[in-house]
């Protein structure tokens, strides 16, 4: 054979083979709502019944699978932690909000999600909240993304520039003794960079931010549309977390209040995502996951009108409640996730991670301990059962309860975050969910005593499992890496 034909017929072979590569591994769109409650929107009770429509919602639960047991951790940054790495966020050192302290988020060890991704070929795009880390090498660009756009703490800052907030003395002598760059911003930056300040993250861009992140979104996934290469894109949204704020358009418009009117712009948000990935034909490859971090805040935050609605499940976030732990979770991904599915089966966030993965074909890190379970079966319709049964509940560094099916041991019990503890010490308090799902009453016994052998062996499980490796220690510094993982049969033969 002519040899310009050989090279020719290889160069093509490869361009091919490359080309088909890159579509066997499917888009990742993840849209994360913040402090969200479970019955909010349509699928789940709300919509027109909370006196904001979500037709766009709507249309996305009758497209893919919608859960109505899907599980986070009680605070957005362990929830954030648990969604990027697959692991309990306690694991990670980051099993509370970061009130008050300068140093904090993932360590440089922990892998994310983006990581793993952008080293199996995708383009990685952020565009929203990061409470993950505000220092160098913590940024989003610094654990994965090639390009983000947002801010890196609460959104509740934006009240920092607020007139309520500055006529109090000891604020404004707070404020002049700070440095500029501790102001809460709006950054932007690319791998390896720096983040830029690109403008204050003040109440007026609290309004505006959400609309920016999803115009951004939409652009990014216009751009890729005339790639061959995949991408993952992941819009934190800094609804429905408080200030309320809705945009001018969207203000007064659904005649119940600020926190309906932002329900309503969300929905329109969503929308337009998911109209993006339609027009340029994506959507048939593209798993897009609807989610939230946690359960909505305590009404005590404002009066009724901001605080979301958890349908029947009691509490809201910071607590071991299901009010605070399940939140709205919509998945649709072509013709591989059935059209108008339900489910009710334990879902919790770290199997995100592990789900996102197995869909991209990629290995989770096998030098760690990973908690997540992969839901490709139970989200495509092959199998009807979560691999999943339950999950430990830590609220801080104290374990509060254990979920096993539709029971719940609660060893610590707390009605709000500003509530008192109620400690079981002798004995948990047993709830069957499916009976109590305000979590109000004692199981009777003994019918609640068998409890113990499934429940309360999830909590055995992970104590053991952190002998294997030491979860790491809240405020570790970058250089820290925990030792090396060990197997059961190194930890049985030093018994």
């Amino acid at each position: 054979m002519h040899a310009l034909v050989r090279l020719t017929i290889i160069f093509l072979l490869s361009f091919f083979s490359s080309h088909l590569l890159a579509q066997s591994k499917p888009n990742v769109v993840l849209i994360l709502l913040d402090n969200t409650g479970w019955g909010d929107f349509g699928p789940y009770g709300g919509g027109e019944m909370r006196g904001a429509p979500s037709p766009n919602i709507n249309q996305l639960a009758s497209e893919g699978l919608t859960l109505t047991n899907f599980n986070t951790e009680p605070q957005c940054t362990p929830s954030r932690s648990a969604l990027m790495t697959g692991r309990f966020a306690v694991r990670s050192g980051n099993q509370s909000v970061p009130l008050g302290v300068p140093y904090y988020g993932l360590i440089p060890w922990e892998e994310t999600v983006a990581e793993k991704l952008k080293s199996s070929g995708y383009a990685t795009a952020m565009f929203g909240k990061w409470h993950l880390g505000k220092t160098k090498g913590r940024f989003p660009t610094d654990q994965g993304f090639d390009q983000w756009y947002g801010i890196q703490d609460s959104s509740g800052d934006a009240m920092w520039y607020s007139q309520e907030i500055s006529q109090f003395s000891t604020a404004q002598d707070l404020k002049d003794s700070l440095p500029d760059h501790e102001y809460p911003w709006v950054l932007t930056a690319k791998a390896g960079e720096t983040p830029k300040q690109v403008k204050k993250f003040d109440m007026e861009q609290k309004r505006l931010i959400d609309g920016e992140l999803t115009q951004m979104a939409v652009d990014y996934i216009h751009e890729k549309s005339d790639s061959d290469e995949p991408f993952f894109l992941y819009v934190p949204l800094t609804a429905m977390h408080f200030p309320t704020m809705p945009s001018d358009e969207f203000a007064g418009k659904s005649g119940h209040g600020v926190y309906t009117d932002m329900l309503m712009q969300t929905d329109h948000y969503v929308g337009q995502i998911s109209k993006a990935l339609s027009d340029t034909g994506l959507d048939k490859d593209t798993l897009f996951i609807f989610t939230a971090d946690n359960g909505p805040e305590d009404p005590i935050n404002g009066n009724n009108q901001y605080t979301g609605w958890t349908g029947p499940w009691r509490g809201t976030y910071f607590t071991a409640t299901e009010g605070g732990l399940r939140t709205p979770f919509i998945a649709k991904w072509g013709n591989n996730i059935p059209a108008g599915k339900r489910s009710n089966e334990v879902v919790h966030l770290v199997d995100i991670f592990s789900t996102i993965l197995a869909v991209a074909d990629v290995e989770a890190p096998n030098d760690r301990l990973i908690d997540g379970k992969s839901m490709v079966g139970l989200f495509t319709g092959k199998t009807k059962k979560s691999p999943r049964e339950g999950f430990p509940i830590f609220v801080g560094d104290e374990l509060y309860a254990v979920k096993w099916r539709d029971w719940k041991a609660h060893f610590i019990f707390q009605k709000s975050k500003f509530s008192p503890k109620e400690i079981y010490s002798t004995a948990p308090k047993v709830i069957n969910l499916k009976h109590d799902p305000k979590e109000q009453f004692q199981a009777a016994e003994p019918y609640n005593a068998w409890l113990q052998y499934p429940g309360i062996k999830l909590v055995v499980d992970y104590k053991m499992s952190q002998a294997l490796q030491p979860d790491v220690p809240v405020g570790a510094p970058d250089s820290y890496i925990p030792p090396p993982l060990k197997s059961m049969k190194q930890l049985r033969s030093k018994q």
